[in-house]
């Protein structure tokens, strides 16, 4: 059985990253770490949180072809690191919790990835979740629904579509959509 490189995206605060937690936590499941040229927060660990970079590094590795898939966002690089991604694959599966635009260009790269898009029940639910959150102010709350609604249009180019409106119950049948499609 070979193993999987798993790419989850979805809107912001439909859950992604509390179901890569559950996910790992079931074991079998490394988490790729992205590359970026944006200074360190505090508390992020080199390797751990991202492998930071200057700009020339990191634009040396896209002439190389280094990265699995990049993308620029508020003048920082972001990326995900080829050579990473290959060594952890050899010893399980491997979770790229990623973008849209970045999950649609490790699927050309790699046919064989398998493409699940977490969407929130309903519109309603997702501003819920932000407003919840705290964190976000109106205008950015607007802003990230803006985003869903382009996030969402991609959903045809993925495998599958899970609705996160139970966390449990999503968990599990991306579980079951792995199981099937490693022993398909």
């Amino acid at each position: 059985m070979k193993n999987l490189l798993l790419v989850l995206s979805g809107p912001s605060g439909v859950g992604k990253g509390t179901i890569v937690e559950k996910l790992l936590k079931s074991g079998g499941y490394s988490l790729s770490v992205s590359c970026t040229t944006r200074a360190p927060r505090e508390g992020e660990k080199q390797g751990v949180s991202y492998f930071f970079t200057d700009r020339q590094t990191f634009e040396k590795g896209i002439r190389e072809g280094g990265f699995l898939e990049y993308s620029e966002h508020f003048g920082n690089l972001y990326g995900t690191p080829k050579a990473f991604v290959e060594e952890k694959l050899k010893t399980g599966d491997v979770i790229l919790e990623i973008e849209v635009d970045g999950a649609l260009q490790v699927k050309r790269a790699h046919p064989e990835a398998l493409l699940i898009m977490i969407a929130p029940p309903n519109e309603r639910e997702l501003v819920s979740r932000l407003e919840k959150r705290g964190s976000e102010s109106a205008e950015k709350i607007r802003e990230r629904v803006k985003r869903m609604e382009y996030e969402l249009s991609k959903k045809n180019e993925y495998d599958y579509t899970v609705i996160n409106d139970d966390l449990d119950a999503a968990v599990e049948e991306i579980k079951c959509i792995i199981h099937n499609r490693k022993n398909a």
